[in-house]
């Protein structure tokens, strides 16, 4: 089979299309705020109003913003990961950024 420039074209297309596609659905999904809730073995989604730090906040902004946790857990692992427990809410830090927040049972 004889390949043109055109066919070549054509088969690298998907590539940044689908690179544009995951990067604006990463964009879309940091602004949803949900809560995965386990019952009887079922897995559930459900939104969450409680205002946490928001992932890439360095630890001192979440301190400022958010007072002092209740419990600090020390780094484990390489990259170190540590986590702050609040009363409705934990973080969860790769050295002193924000990566996750998680919203505790009950709240």
């Amino acid at each position: 089979m004889i390949r043109t420039r055109k066919s070549r074209a054509l088969e690298l297309a998907p590539c940044p299309i689908a690179a544009l596609a995951v990067a604006l659905a990463a964009l879309c999904c940091g602004a949803v705020r949900a809560e995965t809730v386990a019952v009887d073995d079922q897995v559930a989604v459900r939104n969450s109003d409680i205002n946490r730090p928001g992932r890439g906040m360095t630890m001192k902004t979440v301190e400022e913003k958010f007072g002092a946790p209740q419990e600090r857990h020390p780094a484990v692992g390489e990259p170190p990961i540590s986590r702050w427990d609040y009363p409705t809410f934990s973080v969860f830090f790769e050295h002193e950024y924000v990566i996750h927040s998680v919203v505790n049972a009950g709240s």
